[in-house]
């Protein structure tokens, strides 16, 4: 498995998230719990399409269709971690986003920790079936070719 590089993530990817450590994340083995990770990414998702997008999910809401995540390395209580986010793909009613866990161990060393792939379908929040993205979040999303 390749493991990119946190330096040229970050160059490339224009949203980024300082994501918190809590003591609570931390398991007995001294390092974030793996199903912590899946958090993060949540809450990066959210703050991008509420930031970027600023999507009234109120109207048309956003679930997720499918959801997967490579770990390359534990993230430790004294690790500085960001979140990266960026679509990379748009369709008629869904897009993928691809996020990033990156940052520095208290040593300074930079690190990829891990990589999510998400696909966020848009429905409508009153019968909860797809619809098609409306073209102002289509424009924000733009993703790079």
């Amino acid at each position: 498995m390749i493991i990119p590089d946190p330096s040229q993530l970050v160059r490339e990817i224009d949203f980024s998230l300082a994501i918190q450590i809590r003591f609570s994340d931390i398991d007995a083995y001294l390092h974030v719990n793996n199903g912590v990770y899946f958090n993060y990414f949540e809450h990066a998702r959210a703050v991008f399409i509420q930031q970027v997008c600023n999507w009234n999910v109120m109207e048309i809401g956003v679930v997720v269709g499918r959801l997967e995540m490579d770990y390359f390395r534990p993230i430790h209580i004294d690790d500085i971690v960001n979140a990266l986010v960026e679509c990379t793909r748009i369709g008629t009613t869904s897009f993928d986003l691809e996020q990033y866990l990156v940052g520095e161990t208290k040593e300074g060393k930079p690190y990829t920790f891990a990589k999510s792939k998400c696909i966020l379908v848009a429905v409508d929040i009153k019968t909860m079936k797809p619809v098609a993205l409306p073209e102002n979040y289509r424009v924000k999303l733009h993703p790079k070719s």
